[in-house]
C-alpha cells in the first residue's frame, strides 16, 4: 500500500505572490499537463479510491488522472485549501503595505493567525487531520490523494510529528507528489516534493 499525496497542477492566477485559499481558480494548461503526465506515469498502478478537494483546481486534476482507471473518486470538502478571509484574492505586497499590522502578526505565529472571516492554519490542521486518519485507515490498496498546497503541507507535519508553525519549511511545488509508506510504527515518508514521476518497486498493491 502507498498514499499518493498529489498537489493539484498549476493555476490561472493574476500574478504572482497572491492570496488563493479557498477561491476557486481553474488550472491553467500547465496544470492540465501535469495532470497527464501522472497519470501516463501511473498507468500500471492502481488505485483503490481516489480522493479530492472538491476546488475545481482539484477536481480537474482528479477527473484528468481518473480517465483511463476503475478507482472510484471522492470530492471531500475536509481537503479544501485554507480559508483566508478577508485576504482572499489579495496579492501578498498589497496585505504587506496596506495591512502592515495583520502582516507582522501573521508572519510572528503563523500557526494561529486568522485573517478575518478565515481560518488559522491550526484549524486547517483540524479539519484536515481528521480526514486524512479515516482515508488511510479505510483502506489496505494504493490510494490517490488530489489536494493544496497548505493541506498537503499539514500532513506532512503530521506524519513527520513536526508542529504547525512549521508549515512552510516544506516545499509544495505546483504538481507535486508527497508518498507515504505503512509501517509497525505508522506512516513513514517515502518522497516530499517529487516533481517527476514516481514509480513504485510494488506498483499494482490495490
Amino acid at each position: 500500500m502507498t498514499i499518493f499525496l498529489l498537489r493539484h497542477g498549476e493555476i490561472k492566477t493574476q500574478g504572482p505572490g497572491r492570496f488563493i485559499g479557498q477561491t476557486d481558480a481553474a488550472l491553467a494548461e500547465k496544470g492540465r499537463l501535469q495532470a497527464r503526465k501522472w497519470a501516463e506515469a501511473w498507468a500500471e498502478i492502481t488505485f483503490e479510491q481516489i480522493y479530492s478537494s472538491d476546488l475545481s483546481r482539484c477536481a480537474e486534476t482528479a477527473a484528468i488522472i481518473a480517465e483511463s482507471r476503475p478507482a472510484e473518486m471522492r470530492f471531500l470538502s475536509d481537503l479544501r485549501e485554507i480559508h483566508l478571509g478577508d485576504l482572499e484574492g489579495l496579492s501578498m505586497d498589497f496585505v504587506r503595505r496596506e495591512f502592515p499590522e495583520q502582516w507582522r502578526k501573521r508572519g510572528e505565529d503563523i500557526a494561529s493567525f486568522t485573517p478575518q472571516g478565515g481560518e488559522s492554519f491550526t484549524d486547517l490542521h483540524n479539519r484536515v487531520i481528521p480526514a486524512f486518519e479515516t482515508i488511510v485507515q479505510s483502506h489496505s490498496g494504493n490510494v490517490l490523494i488530489i489536494a493544496h498546497a497548505g493541506v498537503n503541507r499539514v500532513i506532512l507535519c503530521h506524519v513527520l510529528g513536526m508542529p504547525v508553525s512549521s508549515v512552510f519549511r516544506i516545499a509544495q511545488s505546483s504538481g507535486c507528489l508527497n508518498t507515504f509508506e505503512p509501517t509497525l510504527e505508522g506512516l513513514q515518508v517515502s518522497g516530499i516534493n517529487q516533481a517527476r514521476p514516481y514509480i513504485s518497486d510494488a506498483t499494482d498493491q490495490g
